[in-house]
């Protein structure tokens, strides 16, 4: 019995160690998002008022950054840097990173949008970051369902074991 019982506190940990993993996931594609809207922000003001190159920009821009967004920019900053086909670079990055697949496609098309004149690359990047704004407003607004959703299934699949169990 004592086995049982302990068994069943076991996988309700699970349950609650599961949730747990899955809502850091959420966060860390939120935190994700919000990083690049603000990037992107800074990105357009500073090509527009201090013409700043790309590789400089891109390495300040890194530095305000969580862990998932420094990466990406860092690296475009190095393929800016050496020479590299900054457009395959910069859609090789974004595949790495946790974003939705549409805000993903919308950051990747960025990428070939940055080479031109002054008056594209800042009409890119504001239609990008409208783009990712309407996305990280979207998930905001479902946030809570989406939390009860996520417990209600882990710990309904946690309760369920529990009860086979014993």
């Amino acid at each position: 019995m004592l086995t049982k019982l302990l068994g069943g506190l076991f996988v309700l940990l699970g349950g609650g160690l599961g949730r747990w993993a899955q809502m850091a996931e959420r966060r860390r594609r939120r935190d994700t998002l919000s990083d690049f809207i603000t990037a992107l922000r800074r990105m357009g003001e500073s090509v527009r008022m201090t013409r700043t190159p790309l590789p400089v920009l891109l390495e300040r821009l890194s530095a305000d950054c969580g862990r998932d967004a420094a990466v990406f920019l860092r690296g475009a900053a190095e393929a800016a840097r050496q020479g590299e086909d900054l457009p395959a670079r910069w859609r090789r990055l974004t595949e790495a990173l946790p974003l939705a697949g549409g805000d993903r496609a919308a950051l990747a098309g960025l990428g070939r949008d940055l080479q031109g004149d002054e008056e594209k690359v800042c009409k890119a990047i504001a239609l990008v970051t409208i783009r990712l704004e309407q996305s990280a407003s979207e998930a905001e607004g479902t946030r809570r369902a989406e939390e009860q959703r996520v417990s209600a299934l882990w710990f309904s699949a946690a309760a369920l074991l529990v009860i086979l169990l014993i």
